[in-house]
């Protein structure tokens, strides 16, 4: 495990949970916290060998992990640079969609609060006039509104 594994992976879990990401519920529609926790669990025996006193939050076991990388199992590697790859792609299709829909959002749910799925029920209520581009994005990402 390298320090730019551990780069991509703070960008793209910040990307995961950004306000964008809470507006378009992407997090759970990709199943970002899965493949997180699917690298927690790949990583467990590590992470109780070499960082069981580290108080968790702020990406500070990853750098705990990255302070052992010599000692760090293929296992764990393995997941980590996986959860990486995978967040990449969950950062980067989050990122088109709000590009395509950022119209439809300020248009439509501009003054929704964030949080507890109320812009993609905004989003919802809204899928007739939504813009072919935003629809599209939705559609290509999977993230479709039903």
């Amino acid at each position: 495990m390298n320090n730019q594994i551990l780069k991509v992976i703070r960008k793209y879990l910040f990307l995961a949970t950004s306000s964008t990401a809470l507006l378009l519920g992407a997090t759970v529609a990709f199943g970002a916290e899965d493949i997180v926790e699917s690298a927690r669990i790949s990583c467990q025996k590590d992470i109780d060998t070499y960082c069981k006193d580290v108080t968790r939050g702020e990406g500070r076991i990853l750098q705990c992990l990255s302070a052992h990388q010599d000692k760090i199992s293929g296992r764990c590697t393995y997941a980590v640079d996986d959860a990486a790859l995978q967040l990449e792609r969950v950062g980067r299709a989050i990122k088109y969609v709000a590009d395509e829909c950022k119209a439809d959002l300020l248009k439509h749910c501009g003054d929704i609060p964030v949080g507890d799925g109320r812009i993609a029920q905004c989003l919802k209520k809204n899928d007739a006039t939504l813009s072919s581009d935003c629809k599209q994005s939705l559609k290509d990402t999977q993230m479709e509104i039903k």
